[in-house]
């Protein structure tokens, strides 16, 4: 899933997803370098994320 998708799926911004995607535990996968790296997400990591969240009441 690219950032837009991600985003939207998870409700949040995608300027969110820039900043604390990683420290919150989400899998990034990013190609490229600097500023121009793209940064994409694995569906079925989104969604085990997401269950992992709900069981830690979050």
């Amino acid at each position: 899933m690219d950032v837009r998708e991600t985003a939207e799926y998870l409700n949040v911004s995608i300027s969110w997803l820039y900043k604390n995607s990683a420290r919150s535990g989400l899998a990034v996968y990013r190609f490229g370098t600097g500023p121009n790296a793209k940064i994409r997400f694995k569906a079925s990591e989104v969604e085990a994320w997401v269950k992992q969240q709900r069981e830690m009441g979050c």
